[in-house]
């Protein structure tokens, strides 16, 4: 790859399961991994005060609320909005770097963890959906094997998940 092809390549991994959220961005290096936990207020009006390790600290706070939008026994995601919102925290924290230039991140999203039946249309929709709200240029699904920074960034993954 050369200078401009890297300089211009926006490319995030995201691992998700209920116990655990990695993201890994290929191009610089930078990766955040933690229990997918968001803290927030709703009074006066719903604010973020965290996600993973932050709002575990947060928690001790009044009328805060630490959910897992992704711990839920039916279904990967038990809670849309929270996790939009944490995706959007995280993907900003790891796309250090990236300027006005640069296009949107392609997000290929690991969905992880044993799913009874295959994930359904609806969760795959879902997951979908959330890549592109936490600004994903293009969304990919994917349950295979771990993909390292080489794979990701020689385009050696297919949208495989369901």
């Amino acid at each position: 790859m050369n200078f401009l092809e890297k300089y211009f390549k926006s490319l995030l991994y995201i691992q998700i399961s209920p116990q655990r959220i990695t993201l890994r961005n290929p191009v610089n290096g930078m990766a955040i991994s933690e229990e997918p936990r968001i803290a927030f207020v709703t009074v006066p009006k719903t604010k973020i005060l965290g996600v993973g390790a932050d709002a575990l600290r947060a928690a001790s706070a009044p009328d805060v609320r630490v959910i897992n939008p992704f711990g839920h026994p039916r279904t990967m995601v038990s809670d849309f909005t929270a996790a939009e919102q944490m995706l959007k925290l995280y993907v900003r924290k790891v796309s250090a770097g990236f300027n006005f230039f640069r296009p949107n991140p392609t997000i290929v999203m690991h969905l992880q963890g044993h799913h009874e039946g295959g994930l359904t249309q609806i969760e795959l929709r879902a997951f979908r959906e959330l890549g592109f709200g936490a600004g994903g240029s293009k969304v990919v699904l994917y349950t295979g094997p771990e993909l390292s920074d080489a794979q990701l960034m020689a385009g050696e993954y297919t949208e495989h998940a369901g």
